[in-house]
């Protein structure tokens, strides 16, 4: 049997940033949200409710999706998700009602980001050298990031030309047709595959590039690597996520700037470039090196937050938001595979997301708090910046797991 070639590879890498282009319709969610507060008379908490059971959803079955995902392979895990995406929306948009948004879009687009992100990024990297992991792992989640600068315009057009209940029935036919399609495309290497990318560059940094061995989930959740990289994911990852939620009233609040969505789109693009850029970075400097990089600007950022009150300031704020938190996404499953292996990648990565789960939580609490009860986000940035600097001492600390040889525990 001939081996793929090397388009087949970069086939499955785009593939994986297409399915995740539609999977990223969670960060346009506020365009739903202000619809449904202005045309149906919801309130704030109520549109709350529904992103926030999304983002849960989405990091719990990360788990069992990636045991899938290493049990069945890519394709299945894609079929679901595509099911999942397009019931949900269609769901939300037919009953148009709180439960039924719960349930189409809290329940079930929740368990399609959970199944259709668990996919892509292990099954990418396989086709590529080690010293590509950071590369090809930022590559397909950048689709995830730049989605809010496709779906929120368009939903903004489906919303004021057919209404709310149209708009999610279009965008779930839309979700399940593109998700089933790319989803036929991925594919594991065949066994004996020599993986693409060449001899690693010289200024590439060798140290924890290629996991000693594969570790099971069992074995992987009893290291203090593990443990640390969740907690550096939920800490890190809830000043971003608190900084997307509330970028619109925070540029109200500090700048009396009513169009503060042209900064969301804004950080969007960030958050795409930054998955790509930290990527190709920790593939040189090593992973914990560049996320102790990402922690220090994006707590500096944090400290400064306040004091933006101008559109160039909040801008600058929107994009260093944007780059650091979309950096974690590329750095965190390629760390976790340098660590443990790519045997187990699915599982192991979602146990490590679960991080993310309870970094979505966190930030836009934390941050929802401050504003009700002092009026300003002051203190939600003194906390997102000590949380951050708590990440960054993890980060120092964090070497890969050092693996016991037959001999040593023999000697032991």
């Amino acid at each position: 049997m001939s081996q793929p070639s090397v388009a087949r590879a970069w086939a499955v890498t785009f593939s994986g940033t297409g399915i995740n282009l539609c999977l990223g319709v969670l960060y346009a969610w506020s365009v739903y949200a202000l619809a449904m507060q202005q045309q149906w008379g919801w309130t704030a908490t109520m549109t709350s409710i529904p992103y926030s059971i999304c983002a849960l959803v989405f990091a719990l079955l990360m788990v069992p999706a990636g045991r899938m995902l290493d049990k069945m392979g890519p394709r299945i895990v894609e079929i679901i998700a595509a099911c999942c995406a397009g019931a949900g929306m269609i769901i939300s948009g037919v009953t148009a009602n709180f439960a039924g948004v719960i349930i189409g879009f809290g329940i079930l687009a929740g368990a399609a980001m959970g199944f259709g992100y668990a996919a892509p990024t292990p099954t990418a990297v396989k086709w590529f050298q080690p010293h590509m992991k950071g590369q090809i792992s930022g590559l397909v989640v950048a689709g995830y990031g730049l989605a809010a600068m496709i779906w929120a315009p368009v939903t903004t057009r489906l919303v004021k030309s057919m209404g709310i209940k149209q708009a999610f029935i279009v965008e779930g036919i839309i979700f399940f047709v593109v998700i089933a399609a790319l989803g036929l495309v991925l594919a594991a290497p065949p066994p004996g595959h020599v993986p693409f990318g060449g001899p690693p560059p010289a200024r590439a940094t060798a140290r924890g590039v290629v996991a000693q061995r594969d570790f099971g989930p069992g074995e992987m959740v009893k290291t203090f690597q593990f443990w640390s990289l969740l907690i550096m994911f939920a800490l890190s990852a809830s000043a971003g996520l608190m900084i997307i939620g509330h970028l619109a009233k925070i540029s109200l609040v500090q700048g009396g700037i009513q169009w503060g969505y042209i900064f969301v789109a804004i950080l969007a693009v960030a958050n795409a470039g930054g998955r790509i850029l930290a990527g190709w970075l920790s593939d040189r400097l090593g992973r914990t090196n560049t996320m102790l990089l990402v922690f220090t600007i994006q707590a500096i950022n944090m400290f400064l937050f306040s004091t933006y009150k101008t559109a160039g300031t909040l801008l600058t704020g929107s994009i260093l938001t944007g780059i650091a938190y979309g950096a974690l996404l590329a750095l965190f499953p390629s760390a976790t595979w340098d660590f443990f292996g790519l045997k187990n990648s699915g599982i192991n990565y979602g146990l490590v997301f679960l991080g993310w789960g309870i970094g979505a939580q966190l930030g836009p609490i934390i941050a929802g708090r401050a504003i009700d009860i002092t009026r300003t986000y002051h203190l939600a940035y003194i906390i997102a910046g000590i949380l951050l600097i708590v990440a960054a001492v993890l980060a120092v600390v964090t070497k890969p797991p050092k693996v016991v040889t037959a001999e040593e525990a023999a000697r032991a």
